[in-house]
Formats: C-alpha cells, structure tokens, sequence
C-alpha cells in the first residue's frame, strides 16, 4: 500500500467535477442571501444542487408555498451568476431541522458546539479502548493497522445501515435512516 502526498490528493480532487459542483453550490449559498429578501433568506436555506436543480430547506409549509410563486423570479436572479444554470428550485420543509450557524447557542466559529449535536457523533464512552494504545507506529502499514484496529474496536456495537450494512452511528439513522454515504449518495441521484 502507498501513501500519496496531500498535494496530489487535492490535485485529483480538483479535477474531479463534484469539486467544481461543490465550488458552485459553495458560491450559490452566498449568493443566496444577496439575491432573496432578506425575510425570505431567514426562511430559507439552500441545501443541494441536485440535476441542475436547486432543493432549499424552508421554515415551514406556508414559505414553501409562498416561495413556490417566486421561483422562476428568483431563478432569473441567480442563474446570471452560475456557470451551470438551474433549472427549477424545490422548497421544502424536510431539511430545516439541521441547525443552521449561529443560531440559539450554537457559535459560528465553534466547531466543537456544532459536533455535540452531528448525527454522526459517537458516545464518549466508545471511542476510548479500554486497553492503553500500542507503542507509536513505525511504519505507514503500523499506524494504519493501528487505525483499523481502532475503528473496528469504535464500531463493534454500532447498529448496521440499512443499505450497505455497515456499522452506523444511531444519530444518521434516526436522522436519514441510513448511514450519511449512503443518504449522500441517495441525493446526488
């Protein structure tokens, strides 16, 4: 097994065109609050670029009917400014559960406030082994093995997902009701 460097890593993901997808949506979302009413921004929040159509999570059901009017206003708005175009905007009330930054104490630049809540947080009691760690590794195949043995030990009561069978933290299947790879790959069909 051979390790690439971090450079070529992130070469090959730049290539990739879910790299420049991701950028886009990146852009789309701070473009969002600029081109909306600002009531209509705290309403809403894009979530997924999805066939060249945008979803967007609403507050509730009366945005998601008041901003179905407005979409191809909105649409004419921001395609402008995109380099692959959309075709139609979603609005739904399905993703406004997941917190959004800065909100009731949660602090923007808190990274460790926003993992206390993430489906895909793990119990403190389960991550720590409850044998000492082995010396330090010595070779890339000795801290990998040490890795997996780690993990393996981390998962070994995990209920298995739906789907793929692999072991899965209860918070994404209470949330998507499958692991977080397989519901990311569910979207982007």
């Amino acid at each position: 097994m051979s390790f690439d460097s971090i450079d070529r890593v992130l070469h090959q993901l730049q290539a990739r065109n879910t790299w420049q997808a991701y950028q886009q949506f990146r852009y789309l979302c701070h473009l969002w609050e600029k081109v909306v009413e600002p009531a209509i921004a705290a309403q809403t929040r894009p979530v997924a670029v999805t066939r060249e159509v945008l979803q967007v999570a609403t507050s509730s059901s009366v945005w998601v009917q008041e901003l179905k009017f407005k979409r191809y206003r909105i649409l004419k708005q921001l395609n402008p400014h995109l380099s692959i175009p959309l075709k139609d905007i979603r609005f739904s009330t399905a993703y406004w559960r997941s917190p959004r930054l800065g909100l009731e104490g949660l602090e923007a630049n808190d990274p460790q406030s926003l993992w206390q809540n993430h489906p895909s947080r793990l119990p403190e009691t389960s991550l720590q082994p409850p044998l000492a760690l082995p010396s330090p590794p010595q070779t890339p195949q000795q801290a990998f093995q040490q890795w997996r043995d780690r993990a393996q030990w981390r998962s070994r009561h995990l209920p298995l997902c739906p789907q793929c069978q692999a072991p899965t933290p209860p918070g994404e299947l209470e949330r998507w009701a499958m692991c977080a790879l397989c519901a990311a790959h569910q979207w982007q069909q």
